[in-house]
């Protein structure tokens, strides 16, 4: 009951910033406050791989914490975005009575840069014709599951012919290291990850070098 409670509160938060609910468990900002009061200082840098609706990120903000938020559902992502700027203009919900927060500041929002990602994202969209395209593409330039047998499926490949179109899309998804799913900063330098120099500077300038 104390969770629901909580959620609640939180959803209603959602609602009150963006006019509906638009995320289902919201934590509470006076929730994180309250973690952030217990575990931090001023100026630390707060990671939440999970950003969900962004309440970590918007209480930090307003906490005078650094943070960086993980996220990599599109509809959540948006969601971040619009309230970190709603916070940085000066939002009177949550927790800002409290802190006095009257806005201000700023943020740096940035991708990853896709690896097998793009491919997945390639075969989601491809059609029946497309899908032997991709397929000779991933030969090139994907890194595969350590358990393929390449022969095997290429031998096969008529078998793969015959299946319907959902059925190929999901075959060649499972195929892929989902380790690999983005480009490692280690691997940065490689050629044939097309990786730009505006790309490597950004990287460059998160990790501080």
């Amino acid at each position: 009951i104390l969770n629901d409670c909580k959620n609640e509160k939180g959803n209603n938060e959602i609602t009150a910033l963006f006019g509906r609910d638009e995320f289902d468990y919201a934590k509470p900002e006076n929730l994180i406050r309250s973690i952030l009061e217990v575990a931090t200082s001023e100026n630390d840098i707060v990671l939440d791989f999970f950003s969900g609706s962004g309440t970590t990120a918007a209480v930090c903000h307003k906490m005078n914490r650094q943070y960086i938020a993980c996220e990599q559902i599109n509809h959540q992502i948006e969601l971040n975005i619009k309230r970190l700027k709603k916070v940085i203009e000066g939002e009177d919900g949550g927790v800002s009575e409290d802190l006095n927060w009257r806005g201000g500041g700023d943020f740096v929002y940035v991708e990853l840069k896709r690896s097998n990602m793009q491919f997945i994202k390639e075969i989601e969209a491809a059609t029946t014709e497309q899908l032997l395209s991709i397929w000779e593409k991933m030969k090139q330039r994907a890194f595969f599951r350590f358990s393929l047998d390449m022969q095997q499926f290429e031998e096969n490949i008529v078998q793969f012919k015959s299946l319907s179109l959902d059925e190929q899309k999901a075959a060649l998804c499972r195929l892929l290291d989902l380790n690999q799913l983005y480009v490692n900063r280690a691997d940065m330098k490689d050629e044939e990850l097309q990786v730009s120099d505006e790309e490597k500077r950004v990287t460059n300038d998160f990790y501080d070098k």
